[in-house]
């Protein structure tokens, strides 16, 4: 790394610093937040309220000087809800575009599954291209611009599946979930101090985070992991328990995770190990198995790509 990229990684690892202070207990789970943002990835969390999710994602953006947005999804919202509409100015005489809550760096989508599948559909473009398009025009998302969803478990009530084809523009799927006794008291013994418990402070500005995300991009990456990662693709598409195999799309985020993660360990290189500490998180939720109960619970999905994929192919 150069001085440049050195400092950048440094603050990295302040604003890793500074959300583990917030989020207390869940280290692995904000490092996989900062490997989607690296890796120009959304993130897919699955995951009871109250847990923090919000928190995270809004003290993300505060790091990081850019703009949030919250949008609650509910059974009645609409695309034009998320995305904006034209609206006709009298003065002007002519409709002006007014941009909805889509438009920002840092976006949370709370209980995605509570909304219809026509308006989860409308995601789909801005998370794959960047940009929505609206009567013929094409409008650029912000730069950076990352997805953070939220869904209820499956099975809550008043929920929709997301779609395979919305679940693959997820980069990764995981799970806060409940903190264990030691650090529910060492939240509780913040909270009774009245200790401040949101990040405050820009860390790093967007036209770094962009340098490290375009950093990321060109990490080096051996022969001998691409063979790897497709003798892991081989595997899973050879399994008598699966329906539906990776997708392209999915290699291309296990490989670019695998950077994003290389990144944040200071490594200038990736290597298979990288590889395999990203994967369940990555292929889990883009695996079609037959077993229902599988397909279905997060915990179970990632243990059967531990046990079935990686454990099974040799390095």
């Amino acid at each position: 790394m150069d001085n440049k990229i050195l400092k950048t990684f440094e603050a990295f690892n302040q604003i890793s610093s500074e959300l583990k202070s917030i989020i207390i207990g869940k280290d692995e789970q904000i490092d996989k937040t900062l490997i989607c943002l690296l890796a120009r990835g959304h993130l897919l969390l699955e995951d009871m309220p109250g847990v923090g999710k919000t928190s995270l994602a809004s003290a993300l953006a505060t790091t990081i000087g850019g703009t949030f947005s919250r949008i609650q999804f509910t059974s009645d919202i609409l695309p034009f809800d998320i995305i904006g509409t034209k609206i006709y100015k009298r003065q002007s005489e002519v409709f002006e575009f007014i941009k909805g809550p889509l438009f920002a760096n840092i976006i949370l989508a709370d209980e995605l599954n509570r909304a219809s599948p026509k308006t989860q559909s409308a995601l789909l473009q801005a998370m794959n291209e960047l940009a929505v398009t609206y009567e013929k025009q094409t409008y650029n998302m912000a730069d950076p611009f990352v997805v953070i969803a939220t869904q209820n478990p499956s099975g809550s009530s008043g929920t929709f599946p997301l779609p395979e084809s919305e679940l693959d523009r997820f980069m990764m799927r995981i799970s806060l979930g409940y903190p264990n006794a030691e650090y529910e008291k060492e939240i509780l013994m913040k909270y009774s101090k009245g200790e401040e418990t949101k990040v405050t402070k820009t860390i790093l500005g967007l036209e770094q985070v962009i340098e490290a995300q375009n950093y990321v991009a060109n990490i080096e990456v051996d022969e001998k992991v691409l063979d790897y990662i497709v003798r892991l693709s081989t595997a899973v598409k050879e399994h008598n328990e699966v329906l539906q195999a990776v997708s392209p799309r999915g290699l291309k985020a296990l490989l670019r995770a695998s950077q994003a993660a290389a990144f944040i360990k200071g490594k200038d290189f990736v290597t298979i190990d990288l590889v395999k500490s990203v994967a369940p998180e990555v292929l889990a939720h883009r695996i079609g198995l037959k077993n229902p109960m599988r397909m279905t619970d997060r915990s179970a999905n990632h243990e059967w790509v531990n046990c079935e994929i990686l454990q099974k192919v040799n390095v």
